[in-house]
């Protein structure tokens, strides 16, 4: 998980969000006519029920998404795209606490293999970790899921990474905030810690191991994790 976990909350809400707000009606226009735009356009269309909605529509919807913090696939899509231009054009960099940078610089040099789960897309997330605070830690990563592979808090969800991924649920641990998240991988098998930053002050009814930071995470020895993965 990113937010709340690797990252500052507030920056995903008060920085990337507004950004991508304020340019969605301008960027839909300016590019709706590219494939890749196109193409979630009218998966939201779809999403309508309504298969020649204008763009004003496709415009409102989204913005009306975005609003909700609705985590829609073709919402999470645009907003990578917006974002893109941000971080090539050095708006932002993406914040990361030190501690989960220490700390996945050491399980990853100690064979660790590290993937991100998130809500946004998986070009978003090559975006930040490319472009962190910290500079490009994305040799760090072995992968990325988004919700092409289900809502994060349905157990489903998780089983499909383990059989992705080719290994028994039992040896991935997933570390979120977001105790219904940590239901779900726990349910399908997974082990599971949440993180309590001090920043985000988290729902928790103690279901799941805690940790504040990433150095009270205890992680077992490194399962045997086929080198390609396809992800």
């Amino acid at each position: 998980d990113i937010e709340g976990t690797t990252s500052r909350m507030d920056f995903v809400h008060r920085v990337l969000f507004p950004y991508a707000r304020q340019r969605l009606p301008s960027f839909l226009a300016a590019h709706g006519d590219q494939a890749c735009v196109a193409h979630e356009m009218q998966a939201v269309r779809t999403a309508l029920g309504d298969a020649t909605a204008s763009r004003e529509r496709v415009t409102t919807a989204l913005i009306a998404w975005l609003d909700e913090d609705r985590k829609a696939t073709p919402l999470k899509a645009l907003q990578g795209m917006i974002w893109q231009q941000g971080f090539a054009a050095g708006d932002f960099t993406a914040h990361l606490y030190a501690d989960a940078v220490d700390w996945l610089r050491t399980w990853h040099a100690r064979g660790h293999a590290i993937y991100v789960y998130s809500s946004g897309s998986i070009a978003a997330q090559k975006l930040f970790f490319q472009h962190s605070v910290f500079g490009d830690l994305s040799s760090l990563f072995s992968g990325h899921f988004d919700t092409t592979m289900g809502a994060k808090r349905e157990v489903e969800s998780y089983r499909r990474i383990a059989q992705s991924l080719g290994v028994a649920a039992a040896s991935i641990h997933f570390l979120s905030d977001i105790e219904a998240e940590l239901d779900a991988a726990q349910a399908a098998g997974m082990v599971a810690t949440q993180l309590l930053r001090a920043d985000a002050k988290p729902e928790s009814h103690g279901r799941h191991p805690q940790a504040t930071c990433f150095a009270e995470v205890r992680l077992g020895a490194p399962p045997p994790l086929p080198s390609e993965t396809g992800r």
